[in-house]
Formats: structure tokens, sequence, C-alpha cells
């Protein structure tokens, strides 16, 4: 009887030490399993992005936005505004400078470009655009004066182009949808106009010295860097190796995105590591008439995704959902070039180009170059 007593004693205290271990640890298991997930939630933030190349405004091109006694180009983008307007960003290349016309407007080969058709562009969603290219010179100091005057009173990032040391030292930063981000732009040169003594700041000059002190600046205050370059060879559907060698130099320096403008014709897409490289998107309007089976009328406008996540104080970016559209530079000749448009291939038909779909399959080739998986949207079934 005793040894059962002393049985139920020692049982007892085991059950009661059981619980009592179980109930300390309980809350321990739950709040280690709350670390857990605080740590492994992830926050997630997305903006978007469309890309289009030159806009280079031949005289014929801008007395076709002449009416009334006005300059209005705004039914030359009516294909395109519906679509820039889903996008948070949107960038092109102002290839003519946009001195305006008190300083009178001019054709090939030193262009000086109404200020209207930026505000057609600003209406129609772009909100990034370069302004380092070969004609930024065209028209002198006083032009550069004017365009970045221009620029400077509306809500659009711009870069490669300043009015003083000043404006080309600020880092400029804009952020969108909790993603930080900044554009800088390169040219290889101004067609043989020298810029300024003590004025480089007139138009960057691409060097490896230069942008890698650029980047340098503003790498670790970005979430995204794109980089526009102004460069290669006209009219040549492939890369030169100075482009590629430039491509891989950006892209160890941590360049997220590299778009390339300048050769007036499209070049191919491809990845260096994370980097995309678009290495020309063409024209996106002017007046060169074909030479080469319409190479300068057929442009490229690509879209990505930026997606930023946060995990235990770490920022990750990655680039999601290329897209790319073909487009035609349309216009009717006659006793002169009238009603240019911009349109997409998913909206040609013959009535623009009797060959269209020929094209889109022969420059769809060219985009895929250096990726055969890179996707081009499709053409209307009608």
């Amino acid at each position: 009887m005793r040894k059962k007593f002393v049985l139920f004693i020692i049982l007892t205290l085991l059950i009661i030490l059981s619980g009592l271990y179980l109930f300390k640890k309980e809350p321990q298991s739950d709040l280690k399993q709350e670390k857990t997930e605080e740590v492994q939630k992830v926050k997630t933030s997305k903006l978007s992005l469309v890309m289009v190349g030159d806009a280079l405004l031949h005289s014929s091109l801008y007395n076709d936005g002449y009416q009334n006694g006005v300059y209005d180009f705004k039914k030359q983008l009516e294909y395109i505004k519906p679509i820039i307007q889903n996008y948070d960003l949107a960038f092109y290349n102002q290839e003519s400078i946009l001195g305006g016309t008190s300083l009178g407007l001019s054709n090939y080969p030193t262009f000086n470009s109404p200020q209207e058709f930026g505000d057609a562009m600003i209406d129609a969603g772009f909100n990034m655009v370069s302004l380092a290219n070969n004609h930024t010179l065209d028209k002198g100091e006083k032009a550069v004066i004017s365009s970045c005057e221009y620029w400077k009173e509306k809500d659009v990032l711009t870069a490669g182009s300043y009015s003083s040391n000043e404006e080309a030292n600020e880092i400029r930063i804009k952020e969108k949808n909790g993603i930080k981000y900044t554009l800088l732009a390169y040219t290889y040169g101004t067609n043989g106009i020298p810029v300024p003594s003590g004025k480089e700041y007139l138009v960057n000059l691409y060097s490896d010295e230069k942008v890698k002190e650029d980047i340098e600046k503003v790498r670790d205050k970005v979430d995204l860097l794109i980089v526009s370059m102004h460069w290669g060879t006209e009219y040549q559907a492939e890369p030169t190796e100075e482009q590629k060698r430039q491509a891989n130099y950006l892209s160890s320096l941590g360049v997220d995105i590299i778009i390339g403008t300048h050769p007036h014709v499209i070049q191919p897409i491809t990845y260096i590591g994370d980097t995309l490289v678009i290495y020309s998107l063409g024209n996106f309007i002017s007046a060169q008439s074909t030479n080469n089976d319409y190479n300068k009328m057929v442009e490229l406008m690509s879209s990505i995704d930026v997606i930023k996540e946060e995990q235990g104080g770490k920022v990750n970016i990655k680039l999601d959902n290329l897209q790319n559209e073909l487009l035609y530079n349309y216009y009717q000749k006659g006793s002169r070039w009238t009603n240019f448009k911009v349109i997409p291939f998913s909206q040609m038909n013959v009535s623009y180009n009797s060959d269209y779909q020929r094209l889109y399959n022969k420059y769809s080739e060219v985009v895929r170059m250096y990726d055969k998986d890179i996707k081009i949207n499709p053409l209307s079934e009608a």
C-alpha cells in the first residue's frame, strides 16, 4: 500500500511538471513562429515603364502639325496615347531640340523644333525624356537654354542637357509607387559641333570615367537606375562592338535598364546579367523616308514591370513581364507629306502598308537577334 502511495505521488509530480513545461514552452513556440512569419513577410511594390525611340521633327512633320495658326501634334499620337497612359513611367528621346518658334524652326541637318510637340508628348503620358544626342547643339547654347527652361516647367524627368553646372550636378530622383528611380543620359558626340569650353553641362558626352562618376553618386540612392545611350551606327541593325563593350561596362556598374537610341532603326534586345539592354528602339516619329525596306519607319515600343521586394531590411529589384510592340511611322505622300501618325502593328492593316505582315516578321527577328525568347505582340487577326 505504501509503495502504491509513493508511486501515486511520483506520477502526480510528473504530470504537474509536464504541464508546467508545456505551459512554459507554448508561448515561446508561438513567439518564435510569429518572429519567423515576420521575417518571411515580403513587402512588394511595382511600377510599369514603357519606352519609345527618337522624335526627330523634320519640317514636313511640324508643318503637318500646324493648323489654324497654331502647332498641335496630338492627332499624330492618337493611336499611341491610349497605350502610353496605362504606364507609370514613359520614356522617349527628344532628338531634335525644342528650342521653340521664337528662335526660328529649322530642318536637317541642324534642327530646331516647336515646343508644342513636347506638350503633345506630355499629354500622351510621356514623363521621362533624354535630351542628350548628336543634335543637342544644332542651334547652339541659346536653344539649349530655351529647351531646358521649357522642360523645367513640366512634371517630367529629363537628363543629358542642362543650363548650368549646378543643374548638371543635381541628383534628380523621383519616386512612384514606393520605388525611387532616376535617369541618366549620354551621347557619343554632337556632329562635330564643339561643346563650348567651360560649358560641358550643355550636353553629356559619354566617357567611361564620367558615367562611372555619375552612377556612383546615385546608385545607392535609388531602386531603379535607367541609362539612355545615344550610340552606335546609323541605319545598322547589328550593334557595334563598342556598343556591346559599353553595355557590359554599364551592367558592371549596376545599371538596371539601358535604353539605346541614335541608329534610327531597330536593334536587338538582350540581358547582360540582370541588366536589360535595348540596343536601339529606332525612330518614334520622323519624316525619314525608307531607303532600305522601311527600316527607318518600323520602330519599337518596349515595356517592363519593375518589382521591388523588401524583406528583413533587404531590397531586391526584379524586371518582369517584358513586352514589345512594333510601331509604324505612317504618313501620306503628295505635294507635301501629311497625316503623320504612329501606329502599333497590332492595329495595322493594308491601308497603311500592304506589306505589313512581312515587315512584322522581318523586324521581329531583328529584335530577337540575340534572344529568341523575346516576346513581340502579335498582329491583329483582322
